[in-house]
């Protein structure tokens, strides 16, 4: 009898649970700023080791590129989130684009300036003695402004176009150059056998978050759940990619993007986290991706200060707290 009311039971249990519908799985899209690399592991890790789908998310990650166009494709609704930046911030607000972040994945912008090691470069101060400072147009239209007004002694004379070559720059003892803590230090080496002297701007007074998570306005009002879902699942394959196992996302960053190496992953790795790149801060003790409204203010302040931006833009409406600090994933730093 008690056997026969087993099955019975188990018979019912089946057929309630075909009965029932499957649970929802939201299918969103993440446009990253570039070609996939390890400043992009964490997104990379959540998909590899299933902590999306343990959130009901299916993430699709729109890589980007020379070619892309992923923050237009945001702006135009057909991606759900991308990898914005503080002035894209500022120009969302400015031009009454909905768009605002979520999130800020590293508390400091990989941008650096770099030296050779001989040349006598002890400071970032010490970098306007140099003769030639090679620059993009875009680092030199803002954190150049700001270079000339918190170090004294650099003028506009001493900055050529930066082509992402780094072969003038090894050419020239006395040049600094721009770059990315993560990547072109290592290039550097690679190609002429010398590690250069590194000066990242985010530790000399230059601060601005960096890979934020950008969304529509109408996604944060109309869904806060999935996007909650979606910060905290980020956060979790963030602390993930650094402390624990990163070889599916390795291998996935690889797939995406063939031209990167073991080598090359293994040390950008090691640049953020020896560099607290995503954990300093106020991340240490409230998570990665934390923003505050005071970090958000003293540096719009500044770079209003220098007329970068119109010192009147409401520039708050261009992101929200309400998803993170939280502490979400810090359990899992080794």
């Amino acid at each position: 009898m008690q056997r026969t009311a087993k099955l019975l039971a188990g018979s019912a249990l089946f057929a309630l649970s075909m009965a029932l519908p499957a649970l929802a799985v939201d299918k969103v899209s993440y446009g990253t700023n570039w070609l996939a690399e390890a400043e992009h592991g964490g997104f990379y890790q959540a998909v590899a080791d299933g902590t999306y789908a343990k959130y009901g998310l299916d993430v699709t990650i729109v890589q980007g590129g020379p070619q892309a166009a992923n923050e237009a494709l945001l702006v135009a609704g057909k991606i759900d989130f991308y990898m914005g930046g503080t002035f894209s911030l500022y120009d969302s607000v400015k031009q009454g684009i909905p768009m605002i972040n979520v999130a800020a994945m590293f508390q400091k912008d990989p941008q650096i300036l770099m030296a050779h090691p001989d040349a006598g470069v002890e400071t970032f101060a010490d970098l306007s003695k140099l003769g030639t400072i090679f620059m993009a147009k875009d680092l030199y239209a803002t954190a150049f402004t700001w270079m000339k007004s918190a170090y004294p002694g650099f003028k506009d004379e001493q900055v050529k176009p930066y082509t992402f070559n780094p072969a003038p720059f090894i050419a020239d003892k006395n040049s600094a150059q721009q770059g990315y803590l993560t990547s072109e230090p290592f290039a550097v080496k690679a190609a002429a056998g010398f590690e250069p002297k590194v000066f990242l701007f985010a530790d000399n007074g230059y601060a601005p978050y960096s890979t934020t998570i950008e969304t529509s306005t109408k996604l944060v009002t109309e869904n806060p759940d999935l996007v909650q879902r979606f910060v905290d699942a980020s956060i979790i394959g963030w602390y993930n990619y650094l402390y624990g196992d990163n070889k599916a996302a390795n291998d996935a960053i690889k797939a995406a993007n063939p031209e990167m190496t073991d080598d090359q992953l293994a040390y950008s790795i090691k640049a953020m986290k020896d560099n607290g790149i995503l954990v300093s801060g106020d991340a240490v003790d409230k998570g990665i991706g934390c923003m505050t409204d005071a970090r958000q203010k003293e540096f719009f302040d500044k770079v209003a200060a220098l007329g970068l931006v119109d010192a009147k833009l409401d520039y708050t409406k261009g992101y929200t707290t309400q998803f993170v600090c939280k502490g979400v994933g810090k359990d899992l730093v080794k």
